[in-house]
Order: structure tokens, then sequence, then C-alpha cells
């Protein structure tokens, strides 16, 4: 479940597991609420390694932002 508020360059915001779209941190720990969070999570970070990290050589990048917050 989203707020659907819009985020403003300033807003904290992370990076949905389910479809790696930016999300406010009242999203995310509803998010990790879910019963199915840490299986998501696990398949998203082995995806997510393997096809930026290791393809791209991108450590630090896009796979930072679904567990470190940012702002634009």
């Amino acid at each position: 479940m989203r707020c659907n508020e819009s985020l403003k360059a300033d807003d904290r915001r992370i990076l949905s597991v389910y479809d790696h779209q930016p999300i406010c941190m009242d999203c995310k720990k509803k998010e990790e609420e879910r019963a199915d969070y840490a299986q998501v999570s696990q398949q998203m970070i082995g995806t997510c390694l393997d096809e930026t990290e290791r393809r791209y050589s991108d450590p630090g990048g896009y796979c930072f932002y679904h567990f470190y917050p940012f702002k634009c």
C-alpha cells in the first residue's frame, strides 16, 4: 500500500523492493510489515546484484537505494 502523496525534492525516499519505485519512509515501514517482505527482499537483492552490480560494475548504485534513504 502506498500513501500516494507526491514526493518533494527534499523528502526522504527509498525504493520499494516490490516495484523499484520511490516511496516515502512511512510507506517503507508498512512495506516491511508485509508477510512476504523478507522473501521478496532477498529475491530483489539477488536479482539486483546480478543485473546491475556484477554485470555493469555499479557497486553502491541502483541496489543501494533500496536500503538507504535518499533525497533528489
